[in-house]
């Protein structure tokens, strides 16, 4: 059973995206898995997780290996936390058997992308969210990240979409502030920050939370932040993000974010910052001399020497 959430906040307000931890070898490292979502959910105040999503290098994880690794997670913490699951391909068909097998595993939620690369018209990626959300009886959040997919969902789309009972919230990775809010204003669709450069902003609009990637590393003060900002503290809310703008210049700006956040764990003697599959590649040592010092200026503790965990 899905922990409690609200219908304001369908699958609670701090979630991240999470890394999928690799062995030496390459293989998933499953335990590692369990351990990081530990971690995230009991000691960084995490609402949810995101189980392969791109961060977690979805698009070179098997279907098995998705299953698997969604079922470590929601083991380890699916009775505390919301886990929502990567369902999103550019293949309609292939995203319909992840979302079924997702399903079948305990998830508790769908993420579904813009499908990338074949840039769809409109049309198209409305029979492909309706088809995805018709398979399974999960709620499901959309992902809109045109950076990524070549294509937006434009703001009719959203709110044709916002017409079927199990579509209910938007990751946003566009960035349009003032479209999204008329999309709010004329739908129950719910917001969460995808871009966690434009975290604050986002709440000042409506949204309900954050689908964030510094969230591995700062996942209690961005869960400070919604507080700070729900409670009226909005000038607490600005300080806190303030004082986190170096943690996010060095993990969302320099780097793929995969690579970045792995480092950042690896630097914290975390589950997670082992291998990343290719075409991904590990951060050069001079990134990660750079990052420790964003990470220390942004109220990170970084150990000085660390044995990684996916080492020991």
């Amino acid at each position: 059973m899905a922990p409690s959430t609200s219908t304001d906040a369908p699958f609670g307000r701090m979630l991240t995206a999470m890394v999928t931890p690799f062995l030496p070898d390459g293989g998933v490292d499953y335990d590692g898995a369990a351990r990081l979502a530990t971690h995230l959910v009991d000691d960084r105040r995490h609402d949810g997780l995101v189980v392969n999503g791109t961060t977690g290098e979805s698009p070179t994880t098997s279907d098995e290996e998705k299953s698997t690794l969604l079922r470590a997670v929601i083991e380890a913490v699916g009775d505390r936390a919301v886990i929502v699951a990567g369902a999103g391909t550019n293949h309609t068909e292939h995203s319909l058997k992840l979302a079924r097998q997702a399903e079948a595993a305990g998830a508790h939620g769908l993420l579904v992308v813009t499908p990338y690369y074949n840039k769809p018209p409109q049309e198209g990626l409305v029979r492909h969210f309706t088809a995805v959300a018709d398979a399974t009886a999960l709620p499901t959040m959309l992902y809109d990240i045109p950076g990524r997919a070549g294509v937006p969902i434009q703001n009719d789309t959203l709110v044709q979409l916002a017409e079927h009972p199990r579509i209910v919230a938007v990751k946003d990775a566009k960035g349009d502030l003032f479209g999204a809010s008329r999309v709010m204003a004329e739908t129950d669709l719910v917001w969460y920050s995808g871009d966690d450069n434009l975290n604050l902003p986002w709440l000042s609009v409506g949204a309900a939370g954050f689908v964030s990637v510094v969230g591995h590393v700062v996942g209690v003060e961005l869960h400070e932040m919604i507080d700070a900002y729900r409670a009226g503290e909005h000038g607490r809310a600005l300080e806190i993000h303030r004082r986190l703008l170096p943690v996010v210049a060095a993990i969302m700006t320099r780097t793929q974010g995969a690579i970045a956040v792995k480092a950042a764990l690896n630097l914290l003697g975390l589950p997670g910052g082992g291998p990343l599959r290719a075409p991904l590649v590990e951060a050069p040592p001079e990134f990660a001399a750079h990052l420790r010092e964003d990470l220390t200026i942004g109220g990170v503790k970084v150990p000085e020497v660390v044995i990684p965990e996916v080492a020991r």
